[in-house]
């Protein structure tokens, strides 16, 4: 590999594989593997629509088929295929390379740059200080099945989000009126909305460097948080993980150039318009609210329980002011708890204290009605979370590390990202 300037921000240039023009670009991209897990339809509707086209399909493991009996098959063909794609040439390569992504969903879009991600950089532990880091906690069972299909795969192909702070936008949105060349664009499959990919030229990778030098140099030289995943987390690990492994065996100069201890992700801006972060609520099986309220005293000075009227005052209030609130839902009654002189605790982190230690049966609901609809039931407690602020989630993670699991989901399931750039991390024979 070549000197890399961008050393220090932990990221370096790659050479990315592309289909070449004469791929139908529609059926080459499919959306991330982990969504639609419980809709099979999904992905056998896709299945059909690809048919015998090159497809990236061809080259993942859908979640939704990852505990099935025939995985080493289906993992045996991901191999056999990639190396089939690389063998009829069917890529054009763009060596040492950024590329800028444009995402669009009707009226609106989002940007993302294509780069290497070096992995000696990522700790997903809760309590890490490296550059780049996890925002919600890492399972570490979910690693050795995704470990199964990377170990042999010759390429990679990323659904891996990760985000930077750069609210005067002074990084990724300049791309878009530099000097960047349209390389590839097509509809994406399956209500996935229109993508443009463009190649970053040296103007382009000046406003990189001079944008991530000022993140950089503002950083807490003690707690340098500058990457935070927004999607992909485990993707990444898997990644980690394997470059952990792989690295025993390799002399100090093999450790620097090794494919292996890169991963190919996006980074977008938080701060983008089109990225919109949407809490994930909670629900509590046969619990009643007072006994959230006995814990929370244990850990803020003060606790204030109100009864409101309907369910746009709840949100509209939780949402608003300098106190920790919360919206609570239970009989067929909705409430505001406040929480006061609780040494800056996020509501995520205190909900998942009382799963922890309470041993009480929860669901995580995507949707306000839908968790007060179930809260409506029997003795269950919906916990209705306030919305993320963009302003303060670095600095969250920063103060306590990484959020619990299922604290956000970033835009709707067919926002999430499609596979359309590769990479190659082993030789074929």
């Amino acid at each position: 590999m070549e000197t890399n300037r961008f050393e220090k921000f932990g990221i370096r240039k790659a050479d990315i594989l592309l289909p070449k023009e004469t791929i139908d670009l529609e059926k080459w991209a499919t959306i991330a593997c982990d969504q639609f897990t419980s809709e099979r339809e999904y992905w056998e509707k896709v299945d059909r629509y690809v048919g015998e086209s090159p497809s990236t399909l061809r080259m993942i493991l859908p979640e939704c088929y990852i505990n099935d009996s025939d995985k080493e098959r289906r993992i045996e063909s991901i191999d056999s295929t990639m190396e089939s794609y690389l063998k009829n040439g069917i890529f054009r390569e763009y060596k040492d390379s950024f590329i800028l992504v444009k995402r669009s969903f009707g009226s609106k879009c989002r940007y993302g740059l294509m780069v290497l991600i070096d992995l000696e950089c990522y700790d997903y532990s809760k309590t890490s200080r490296s550059l780049v880091r996890a925002t919600e906690g890492t399972i570490l069972e979910r690693i050795p099945p995704r470990l199964e299909i990377r170990k042999n795969a010759p390429m990679e192909l990323p659904h891996i989000v990760v985000l930077i702070s750069d609210e005067k936008r002074n990084i990724i949105e300049p791309l878009i009126n530099s000097d960047s060349r349209k390389i590839y664009e097509t509809d994406l499959m399956m209500d996935g909305g229109h993508i443009e990919g463009f190649l970053v030229g040296d103007k382009g990778e000046d406003i990189i460097y001079d944008g991530l030098e000022n993140l950089y140099e503002n950083l807490d030289k003690d707690n340098p948080l500058l990457y935070a995943m927004g999607d992909g987390n485990h993707s990444l690990a898997t990644a980690k993980a394997m470059w952990e492994e792989t690295k025993r065996s390799l002399g100090k100069k093999e450790k620097e150039d090794n494919p292996m201890r890169y991963a190919l992700v996006e980074i977008e801006n938080i701060f983008d318009e089109g990225i919109e972060f949407e809490p994930i609520h909670r629900v509590f099986f046969n619990y009643e609210k007072e006994n959230l309220i006995t814990y929370a005293s244990k850990l803020f000075r003060s606790v204030w329980l109100e009864k409101v009227s309907g369910r746009d005052e709840l949100i509209k209030r939780i949402n608003e002011g300098k106190n920790l609130r919360l919206g609570l839902a239970q009989n067929e009654n909705l409430y505001i708890l406040e929480l006061t002189g609780g040494d800056k605790i996020s509501a995520a982190t205190l909900i998942q204290d009382v799963i922890d230690t309470s041993g009480v049966m929860v669901d995580y609901i995507h949707g306000v009605d839908s968790t007060i609809k179930i809260a409506n039931s029997a003795d269950n407690l919906g916990i209705i979370m306030p919305d993320i602020s963009k302003n303060t989630f670095f600095d969250t993670i920063i103060r306590e590390g990484s959020f619990p699991r299922k604290t956000f989901s970033i835009g709707k399931s067919v926002e999430k990202r499609y596979y359309m750039e590769a990479r190659l991390i082993r030789e074929i024979n």
